[in-house]
Parts: structure tokens; sequence; C-alpha cells
């Protein structure tokens, strides 16, 4: 769609059947946006509850880093089968259940005494619960709600994430330090709770059942019917997608994306930090700021992908982030100082910056089926993430730091930026992989 053409396109789908003069699909990536943020919640969570954990049952940090790359796992495998479930059952009913699986999960932690069930509550019930709310869902409803400034819409519902992070986690590590983990463990569950009813009563399911076209279409767009044989669709799209070498390019820098943020930094940083003498509510306060430049970066880039070519962007992502982990040993310090704050506003900047370009090269390549595909190569991004988050742990139990753990990040990050390069354009009249 040419500059002219998508200008034209929006203009019209301003003046779409409703009176008023913002388009449903704003307010649809209004809810979601809230909906995903409110989810968030648990994610501010686990680098907070390895050192009280530790203290409290004893567990080593590799045996809680288990847990979270439990949850991580499976926060990824869930993804591309829940994009299906979209499909065959809609958007809110698939993001309800979900809510409410992640709220008894968190919630049921508050009673655990043993190791098993740390595993079962945060590993199984709320890693299956939040792969649903993934950034597969954010796919599914700019794809459906939104034919221009997709890239732009995807870096906002991306952000919600981290505006999650930036709500919760100083609350909860003023939680955790004043009054242990379990409220904080309980706040987590009432905060998904307290979405729910956002979701069934204002989120709907596709532009044809409010009457509108998408944003940005030309012409309306019917209700597809409901998609049978979820699972198997699911994995009859990865069969075919791993016939490509673009989608290992894709998840490969994904798993390293993963690796460099949820696994390390997200899960560690705290524990880290903490290492070198930092109170936890200090490190748990500059993790919270990388949220808020993370929200900042995150818009950027997807305005960055709807302007630049998506792959460049990718490569020169990748380099900065694996610079910035290189340098990060040598800044952990006792006090927070000017450096220190350098590297949260540069990293919070490239956190999950990613995800725009990434989501715009699986809808170039994989066309229709670009939601699924993004789930498996959100998979590889949570594959990474738990191996990082058990190794982290592993790491920091034998050598006593975290320092190599640090280098050994920034390394892959170098290798990502150099196979976003290798990742080929589709040429044009060639249709997408369906």
């Amino acid at each position: 769609m040419t500059e002219t053409t998508e200008a034209a396109a929006v203009e019209e789908s301003r003046t779409d059947t409703t009176p008023s003069r913002i388009h449903r699909a704003w307010f649809v990536a209004a809810v979601t946006f809230v909906t995903i943020t409110g989810a968030a919640a648990f994610r501010s969570l686990p680098g907070l509850l390895i050192d009280p954990l530790h203290q409290e049952f004893g567990w080593s940090r590799g045996t809680i880093g288990a847990a979270v790359s439990v949850n991580l796992a499976l926060y990824g495998v869930t993804a591309p089968f829940a994009a299906a479930l979209m499909d065959r059952f809609g958007i809110r009913r698939v993001v309800a259940a979900a809510l409410a699986v992640i709220a008894l999960g968190s919630g049921a932690t508050i009673w655990m005494t043993t190791a098993w069930q740390l595993l079962l509550c945060w590993g199984l019930l709320v890693g299956l619960g939040t792969g649903a709310m993934a950034l597969a869902f954010a796919a599914t409803v700019t794809n459906r709600w939104f034919t221009a400034r997709r890239g732009l819409v995807s870096g906002i519902l991306t952000a919600a994430s981290a505006s999650g992070q930036l709500v919760f986690l100083p609350l909860l590590s003023w939680m955790v330090q004043d009054h242990g983990w379990r409220p904080a463990a309980g706040t987590v569950a009432l905060a998904a709770f307290a979405v729910i009813p956002f979701v069934w009563l204002l989120l709907r399911d596709h532009p044809a059942d409010v009457g509108q076209r998408p944003y940005g279409a030309l012409e309306s767009v019917p209700r597809p019917e409901p998609v049978r044989g979820a699972a198997r669709r699911t994995v009859t799209v990865l069969t075919s997608a791993v016939r490509t070498g673009t989608f290992w390019l894709l998840a490969g820098t994904f798993a390293i994306c993963g690796a460099s943020t949820n696994g390390l930094v997200q899960t560690h940083f705290v524990p880290a930090a903490h290492d070198h003498g930092m109170p936890i509510t200090a490190a748990a306060s500059l993790l919270a700021v990388i949220g808020v430049f993370d929200v900042v970066g995150t818009i950027a880039s997807g305005w960055f992908t709807d302007r630049f070519e998506p792959r460049r962007l990718l490569a020169v992502y990748y380099a900065l982030r694996g610079l910035s982990l290189l340098f990060l040993p040598m800044l952990l310090a006792p006090a927070v100082h000017p450096p220190m704050i350098f590297f949260i506003v540069f990293y919070g900047l490239d956190w999950v910056a990613t995800v725009p370009p990434t989501l715009a090269l699986c809808r170039e390549q994989y066309g229709e089926d670009s939601a699924i595909v993004f789930g498996w190569v959100l998979a590889s991004h949570q594959v990474g993430a738990a191996l990082v988050a058990f190794l982290g742990g592993v790491a920091r139990d034998t050598f006593g730091s975290y320092d190599v753990v640090w280098y050994a990040a920034g390394a892959l990050c170098a290798a990502a930026a150099l196979m976003a390069l290798v990742i080929r354009r589709r040429p044009a009249g060639v249709p997408a992989l369906a």
C-alpha cells in the first residue's frame, strides 16, 4: 500500500459507520493495553522473590530459577496455540480465561511450603495463563483491527508489558522488603482478577462485530468463521514455517532477545545488584525505570518500523544491547551513580524494541498465518529466557557472581545483530507463505 493510498484509507476509515470521530479500533487497542498491563504485574515479581525464598525455605537459586524457567518456557510454548484458540473461540473468551488462571496460580503460591508447589503454581499455572496473554495476543488484535499504523500499534501494545512493570515494581518491592513476599503474590493475583471485567465487557473479537472495517482498510472485512482444529492448525503452520530459513533466523534472534531481557535482566538484575550491596528497593526501582524508557523505546520502534527497513533496525537494536551488557559488570555498585543511570536509560530504550520489526517481518513472510508464526517465534524467545533464568542462577551458585552471564549475553547479542542482517526480503509480487 502506497503512502497516498494508505492516507486515503485512513481518512475513509474515520468516516465509518460510527458517529464518533475516533475509530473503534483505538478503543480495542486501549483495552488490550490495559489488559496486558494488568497481566504483566506477575512478571514484576520473580526477580524480587529469589532472595526471600532462598532465605525462608533454603532453596537454591538454581531451584528457584528452575520454576521461573518453566514459567518462561510455557509462556512461550503456549503462545502459538493461544493465537489459534483465539481464531476458534474468540479473543475475549481466551484472554478472560487466561487471566483467571494467572490469578489462581499466583494466589496459590501464598500457601506453598515445598519447591514442587512453586513449580506447579508459578511455573505451570501462571506459565500457561500468561502464554495466552503473550505478544501473540497483541499480534492478533493488531492484525484484525488495523490495516494502517500496524507498526505503531504493535509498539504501543508491546510497551504495555513494560507499563505493568513500571506500575507494580516499586509497590511489590516495597511489599517484599517491609511485609514479606506473600502480600506481593496476593497483589498480583488481585491485579489479574481486576482486569477480567474490562476484557469481558469492552473487548471485541473483530471489527465486523460492531459493523466497522479495520482501521485504514478500504473495504469491510467479514468476520471469519471459527477455525476448528486449533492445535492441528498451529502445528501445520509450524511445519510450513520451519522449511524457511527466515523462520530460523527470526527464532534465533528472538531467543537471544529473551535470554538478554526476561531471562537475564528481569530475573537476575535485582539479586545481582544486591550482591554488590545495593538495597532491593533501589535495584527494583532501577528496573522500573527501565520500564519507563521501554515504553518510549518500543513505541518509537513501532514508528520506525512503519518507515525503515526492519532488518536493519533489528541489527542496530541487538548490537547496542550487547554493547551495554558488556559494560554492566563494571557499573554495579552499592549506590546508584550517573553511569548506572545512563545504562538504565540506554538499555530501557532497547528492551523490547525488537518486537515491532520482528512482527513486521512475520507479516511480510507469512501473511494470514503471521500471528501463529509469531507465536512460535515468541516461543523461542521464552525458551531462550528460560535457559538463562535457570543458568544464571546456576552460574551465581557456581562462580559467586553474575559477571560471566553478562559477558556471554553481550556476545550473543552481537551474533543476533549479524543474524538479522542475513534475513532476506520477500521479493515483490511473491505471495506470503500460507
